[in-house]
């Protein structure tokens, strides 16, 4: 039975996006194509343990689907009852490709981030219909309240509907107007699999790390000069590569100066850092997801803690504050001039952002570690307490907690 479970969880994790993107070729309604994928999955919750697991699960639930929206199809709507069974019973051959490359879940991530919804919104959907995220996870990542998030997902979906904006990749003038919004939210869906915020979810998630990658490099191969894309290709290659020492035997987050280096995916490193040095040979300006990449290579740069070029992550810090002023962005370079100008210095930086970032567990993480290294125990032991109730990440709620009992 626990097997059985697993894989349906497993199913969940991997088939999401698929069987979410194939409803929306067919159908061409981002509501049917979620409601549709839910029964699905809860079909298979309940008939899995009595039937087994079908060998090919996404096979078996993108036909479940099909005919669970067919079924909704069918009792909502008589007005228009010839058209609707024209396309029901088509086959399920895909429409003439309207891009360079013909994927249905990239097609299903240009039609959440079309521009006339708002930056949040189509990052939003994104990660509810290719992610698979929860509203409550979405909420969290978002730092709003679940009904606000669940607000604004419905209304998006509406206004896709009501709008008939089309579901394909845009032509190549359009694309490059069109990318922002993608890349954001392929970046939060990267950052959901990197740090799994959900309930009873594993700490990480590589199957959303891994789509994350997928989709990034096929927006590249559409847009190959651009370099934020590129930026962020590097970017999740080299955070990518440090998945396996993340995480120790017993499920705790092991900190990056904590981690076996030697366990890290050169492979992945050396990739990462061709990109960014093709980057920065070009010699334009860098955007947020370039700078960010050329941080990640400092740090997989180094063999040891100790050799990391503190100095030079405080500068890319300072660039990046430049073009992206977020409170987010001021508490990570203050974690890297704790190393520079010590956690003094950096602790007056990070108390400067209490009124942004006092719902975000990072912030009281940061301060509770910086607090323990001045010796100033109680105050840690608070602000240990604070980012424990607000981690959502299992593996990073051990972490924090071990890091607070042993202040004694």
């Amino acid at each position: 039975m626990t097997d059985v479970h697993e894989a349906a969880v497993r199913a969940h994790h991997e088939e999401w996006a698929r069987v979410v993107a194939a409803l929306c070729r067919r159908f061409g309604d981002l509501d049917i194509a979620e409601e549709a994928a839910a029964e699905a999955f809860a079909v298979a919750v309940e008939k899995w343990p009595a039937d087994g697991v079908p060998p090919n699960p996404g096979a078996w639930l993108t036909t479940t689907a099909n005919r669970k929206a067919i079924d909704r199809i069918r009792r909502e709507s008589k007005r228009d009852d010839k058209q609707r069974e024209a396309q029901m019973m088509r086959d399920d051959s895909p429409p003439e490709p309207s891009g360079a490359i013909d994927d249905d879940r990239l097609r299903l991530i240009f039609t959440c981030c079309h521009p006339a919804l708002a930056l949040e919104t189509r990052v939003a959907l994104t990660l509810r219909m290719v992610g698979g995220l929860t509203v409550a996870e979405i909420a969290r990542a978002f730092l709003v309240r679940e009904t606000a998030m669940e607000q604004r997902i419905t209304r998006a979906k509406a206004k896709i509907k009501a709008a008939r904006i089309p579901y394909r990749v845009p032509a190549a003038e359009d694309l490059p107007i069109r990318v922002s919004g993608v890349l954001a939210a392929l970046f939060l869906i990267f950052n959901e699999g990197y740090l799994a915020t959900g309930a009873g979810t594993d700490p990480i998630r590589h199957d959303l790390t891994a789509e994350a990658i997928r989709l990034t490099r096929l927006i590249r191969a559409l847009l190959p000069a651009n370099g934020e894309v590129t930026g962020l290709l590097a970017l999740m290659l080299l955070t990518e590569a440090r998945r396996t020492a993340r995480i120790s035997a017993g499920g705790e987050l092991v900190a990056l100066g904590e981690q076996n280096r030697g366990a890290w995916d050169r492979s992945l490193i050396a990739e990462g850092h061709q990109l960014v040095r093709e980057r920065l040979a070009t010699g334009e300006a860098p955007g947020r997801y370039q700078i960010l990449a050329a941080i990640n290579a400092v740090h997989t740069d180094a063999r040891d803690v100790r050799d990391t070029d503190w100095s030079q992550v405080v500068a890319l810090y300072d660039q990046l504050v430049r073009i992206d002023p977020s409170p987010i962005v001021a508490l990570n370079r203050a974690i890297a001039v704790a190393e520079v100008d010590g956690p003094d210095v950096a602790l007056a930086a990070v108390d400067r952002l209490d009124g942004k970032l006092a719902g975000y567990h990072a912030y009281h993480a940061t301060r509770a570690d910086l607090l323990r290294r001045l010796g100033r125990g109680e105050p840690a032991r608070s602000a240990y307490d604070k980012a424990i109730d607000l981690a959502g990440n299992t593996a990073e709620v051990a972490y924090l907690t071990r890091r607070r009992d042993q202040l004694g």
